[in-house]
């Protein structure tokens, strides 16, 4: 069951409710090259990206924002540290959402001045705590009882301005930390939820924490837009949100391809075939695919493999050499299997 919570809007896309959950990331380019921003935030929304985050370090970034806005359709949140005053240019810009960090933001008649300019220009807030940058504390509780802490206390700020237009984050570099957070705060407020695991690093082992904090979330129904955190191009962090929200069942962007681990069992190079395959399909370039979104089974034995491609829209179970194609549940044809791949397409495509 999906957490119930208030609805937000970021420019075209709702958070919260019964919303999609949306996927997020943040550009590493110098917000003031309006340029090379716009050029990433485009490539960011050609991946499959529906909100992007900005930096906003100075004055100048702030102001940039009117003329990246001009360029680009892709809601924009301001990341805003230290300084109120950046977010009251960067609203007046037209910025679509204000990020703030109760741990470099906090002095009340800030943060009131701030609720009354995003009222005014129906702006919803972003309450973004981070492990790494908690409000100053003599406390020895665990860090995620702070981060829930410092969210309950700042969201009083608001609540007593009567402005509800918020979504909460609570991560951590550590995937325990950061869901356990998560948790405790899903029962004690009805406010959408932006989920990430921070500062995860580079590679496998970034996915891998990504995909167990966010996936292990978006399971129990907590979490209404994603963001992961990877140390590289921002690009490879929608592809990485997409696969695990496709994994869960709760969007479809692609084609699925599943393929057997191969074993001893294994008659064909299986490893080859599915690489190819996938190559071929270009599955990154057939985002969002409207009326055919095909499971396809290739499988390197026959154990499971009919039993498998069976169940698949498409499905291939191979033996010597050779595999036995189905379509819809029903096995129809014998293919060699240096042509499964060329067959495999060709069904796809009819």
């Amino acid at each position: 069951m999906r957490r119930k919570t208030r609805q937000i809007r970021l420019g075209n896309i709702r958070i919260g409710k019964d919303a999609p959950v949306s996927i997020q990331s943040m550009t590493n380019t110098d917000t003031r090259d309006i340029g090379i921003t716009v050029r990433q935030i485009k490539a960011l929304k050609k991946a499959g990206c529906e909100i992007v985050r900005i930096a906003v370090k100075d004055a100048d970034s702030a102001v940039a924002i009117k003329k990246i806005k001009s360029k680009v359709s892709m809601p924009i949140e301001a990341d805003i540290h230290f300084d109120y005053k950046l977010a009251l240019v960067a609203i007046k810009a037209g910025v679509d959402c204000i990020r703030l960090n109760p741990g470099n933001i906090y002095k009340p008649a800030h943060v009131k001045c701030l609720v009354a300019a995003c009222k005014k220009k129906k702006i919803p807030i972003r309450i973004g705590v981070n492990s790494g940058s908690l409000p100053k504390s003599k406390s020895t509780a665990p860090i995620a009882d702070k981060m829930v802490k410092a969210v309950l206390r700042y969201i009083k700020f608001f609540e007593k301005e009567s402005f509800y237009d918020i979504m909460i984050s609570l991560k951590a570099s550590d995937v325990i930390t950061t869901i356990t957070a998560y948790r405790k705060m899903a029962v004690l407020c009805k406010y959408p939820f932006h989920l990430g695991v921070t500062a995860t690093g580079e590679g496998e082992e970034a996915v891998i924490k990504s995909a167990i904090g966010i996936g292990a979330l978006l399971s129990e129904g907590i979490g209404d837009t994603i963001r992961v955190s990877l140390t590289g191009d921002p690009v490879e962090e929608v592809f990485v949100g997409k696969e695990i929200l496709q994994a869960l069942g709760l969007r479809h962007f692609y084609h699925e391809v599943i393929s057997c681990p191969t074993c001893g069992r294994c008659q064909v190079d299986l490893i080859k075939i599915v690489r190819q395959f996938k190559k071929k399909l270009s599955i990154r370039s057939l985002q969002r695919v409207a009326d055919k979104k095909l499971q396809i089974a290739i499988m390197g034995c026959e154990v499971n493999g009919p039993g498998e491609a069976k169940e698949a829209d498409i499905g291939i179970a191979f033996g010597r050499g050779s595999g036995l194609l189905f379509k819809k549940g029903k096995a129809f044809r014998k293919i060699e299997s240096k042509d499964a791949v060329r067959e495999l397409i060709k069904e796809i495509n009819v």
